[in-house]
C-alpha cells in the first residue's frame, strides 16, 4: 500500500509507509545520563469547550503517557512548555497536572521534574513575581517532585535590567527545599522571552545567567538551556561550578552535546524526546557502554525529524509532538487543549509523518498509515 502525501508545493508525492517498527524495549535505568522528556498533554476530545473555556485534560491518557515514558527509564518533565504553558493550559490545569503525575511517579517509581513559572499572572510588580514564583514552587515542592525554575512571562515584562532578574532568583533560590535546575528558554520558543536576563545580548545574558548560578551552586541541581546554539551551550557548560550540571534542551544538536566532548557533556531535558522516547532511550543505553559511534549511529537519524517539528514558528512544535503521539497509538485522536492542533498546515504534518515512520517509531505502522489516511480524507486528499 502507498500514500499520497502532499508536499510544500502544492502537489502531492507517493510514499511507501514502512511495514516492521524499530524493535525496542524496555531495559535497565541509565548510568551515564539524567534523561528527561518534556511530555505533552492529551485533551478531553468530548469535552463542551471554547477558545475561552479553561483546558479540559484527558487524565487518563496524560498519565498513561507518562508510564510509557518511565518504563523505558526516561525521567519525565512534567508541566513545562511541552504541555502547553502559556500556550492551552492555565495555572490551574498545571498545578492539577502536577499534583495527579508526581502522585503517579511515586506509584511507580518514576523520575519528575516539575515546572515553576508566573503564569497565573497577567501583569503585576516584581513583588507580584515573586510571589508566583513563590506559590508554585511550594506546590511542586509539597507534591514531592524537584523543581524547574522556568522563565517568566512577568518577569521579562516588569524587570528593568540585570539587578531584578538577580534579586527574585536569588530570593528564590535561597528559600528553595532541595536543589532545583534553571530553565533559559529562548524566544524562538517563547517570543515573550526575548531580552531574558536583562539583555538582548545574549553574551550579556549569559554572563546574568551565569552569575545566578554562582551565587548559589549549592541550590542549583543543574541548568537547561534551550536557545538553539550549541556552541553557546558548550560554553555555559564549561564555566558552571563544579557538579552543576547542564541538560540540553537544544532540539537542534542533542546528540553531539550529550555525546560531549574532552571536556564533559550535557545530560538532557528535551521535548523532542516524548515522540522519539523509546530510540532515545536504547540510544543512550548504548553510550552506558561507551560506545559513543554505536550512539550516534542511533541517534544522529533523528535531528532530521527534530528539527522539521521545532522549525519556525518553534513555539507550535507541540502540535507536531501530539500529531505523533495519536499516529503511535498512545491516544484516540488527534485534538489539543486550545485547539492548537490547527498549528501546523497538512503539508508539514505529512512530512512528520514520512520523517517519523521512517525511523520505525510507530508501534504499530499500520495504525499509524490508517489514521494518516484518515486525516488526509479529512482534508480532501483522496488516495
Amino acid at each position: 500500500m502507498t500514500l499520497r502525501l502532499p508536499d510544500a508545493r502544492g502537489g502531492l508525492r507517493v510514499y511507501e509507509p514502512r511495514s516492521e517498527p524499530l524493535a525496542v524495549t524496555p531495559g535497565t535505568p541509565f548510568t551515564s545520563r539524567t534523561v528527561f522528556s518534556a511530555a505533552h498533554v492529551v485533551a478531553d476530545p468530548f469535552a463542551d469547550v471554547s477558545p475561552d473555556s479553561a483546558p479540559a485534560v484527558d487524565w487518563d491518557a496524560t498519565l498513561a503517557f507518562r508510564r510509557h515514558l518511565w518504563s523505558h527509564g526516561l525521567g519525565v518533565a512534567e508541566a513545562m512548555d511541552t504541555a502547553q504553558r502559556g500556550m492551552g493550559l492555565d495555572w490551574p490545569g498545571a498545578a492539577e497536572l502536577i499534583r495527579r503525575s508526581a502522585a503517579e511517579a511515586a506509584a511507580v517509581g518514576g523520575e519528575i521534574v516539575c515546572g515553576v513559572g508566573t503564569d497565573q499572572l497577567t501583569g503585576g510588580s516584581l513583588a507580584d513575581v515573586r510571589a508566583a514564583y513563590e506559590e508554585q514552587l511550594a506546590l511542586v515542592e509539597e507534591s514531592g517532585a524537584q523543581a524547574v525554575l522556568m522563565a517568566s512571562r512577568a518577569l521579562a515584562a516588569v524587570a528593568k535590567g540585570p539587578e531584578e532578574y538577580l534579586e527574585v532568583y536569588g530570593h528564590l533560590l535561597r528559600q528553595a527545599a532541595r536543589p532545583v535546575i534553571l530553565h533559559w528558554l529562548g524566544p524562538m520558543f517563547d517570543p515573550a522571552l526575548a531580552g531574558y536576563w536583562g539583555s538582548a545580548d545574549l553574551s550579556t545574558a549569559t554572563g546574568t545567567f551565569l552569575e545566578v548560578v554562582a551565587a548559589h551552586p549549592e541550590k542549583v541541581d543543574g541548568v537547561k538551556v534551550s536557545l538553539l546554539e550549541a556552541g553557546r551551550e558548550i560554553d555555559i557548560r564549561r564555566r558552571l561550578p563544579r557538579g552543576v550540571r547542564c541538560y540540553t534542551g537544544d532540539d537542534f544538536h542533542y546528540p553531539e552535546l550529550i555525546a560531549g566532548d574532552e571536556r564533559g557533556f550535557s545530560h538532557a531535558l528535551l521535548g523532542v524526546f516524548d515522540p522519539l522516547g523509546p530510540l532515545a532511550a536504547g540510544a543512550v543505553r548504548v553510550l552506558d557502554t561507551g560506545d559513543v559511534e554505536r550512539f550516534r549511529e542511533l541517534l544522529d537519524p533523528t535531528v532530521e525529524l527534530s528539527r522539521h517539528l521545532f522549525q519556525a514558528p518553534t513555539r507550535f512544535y507541540k502540535t507536531g509532538v501530539v500529531f505523533l503521539a495519536w499516529l503511535a497509538g498512545h491516544q484516540t485522536h488527534f485534538t489539543m487543549v486550545g485547539g492548537l492542533q490547527s498549528a501546523r498546515s497538512l503539508p508539514h504534518l505529512a512530512r512528520a509523518y514520512e520523517l517519523a515512520d521512517g525511523l520505525g517509531l510507530f508501534p504499530d505502522p499500520e495504525l499509524a498509515e490508517d489514521r494518516m489516511r484518515n486525516l488526509l480524507s479529512l482534508y480532501g486528499v483522496n488516495q
